[in-house]
């Protein structure tokens, strides 16, 4: 697409950071993150609008809250929609589906590795435990670093499963992305 176009940046980056706050707030309820945190109530408010929409029209299953992760899957179907016209590409529904299912993926693999990139910059700088942020990225990686934890204990001062547990989502974000290349 024409990166040089303003409408495409502006559109771009105006839905890719709601889709984050949207994907995010989803993850947070999986990983039964605080909901009473600051951060949490900042991503509850900011996406309550749509998702008390949805969520009338969209029940739960179990656990999943089945409206916000069909609103990700949503925002970033109608932000290509609108991206592909204004650059003039034809729209293929089957295409932009698969598309929208690799943004979604990816950035579900992106969101656990920036949160274990930070946490383990912050870790160097000692945060105060009961900062707000600090808070919500333990409770967003503990899914993933626990079973890492079990097979890498610490050594000495120093804690490697945040770099396996790095690695290994990275790895494992190819593998499953290079499986949409086979659609």
């Amino acid at each position: 697409m024409n990166q040089e176009n303003p409408f495409i940046f502006l559109i771009d980056t105006v839905f890719s950071i709601y889709i984050a706050i949207m994907l995010l707030r989803f993850i947070l309820q999986q990983v039964g993150a605080d909901f009473y945190n600051p951060v949490s109530q900042f991503i509850v408010k900011a996406t309550q609008p749509l998702v008390g929409v949805a969520r009338r029209f969209i029940p739960s299953v179990k656990k999943i809250d089945t409206a916000t992760l069909a609103l990700v899957l949503a925002l970033i179907l109608i932000k290509m929609m609108l991206l592909f016209s204004i650059a003039g590409f034809p729209i293929d529904g089957l295409q932009l589906l698969i598309k929208a299912l690799y943004d979604l993926v990816s950035l579900t693999f992106d969101i656990f590795i920036i949160a274990l990139f930070v946490q383990a910059i912050l870790s160097w700088v000692n945060p105060d435990p009961y900062h707000p942020v600090t808070s919500l990225l333990r409770s967003l990686t503990y899914p993933v670093l626990r079973p890492v934890q079990k097979y890498v204990p610490p050594m000495g001062c120093i804690d490697l499963s945040t770099l396996v547990a790095l690695i290994g989502l990275m790895f494992i974000k190819r593998i499953v992305l290079s499986l949409f290349q086979v659609l």
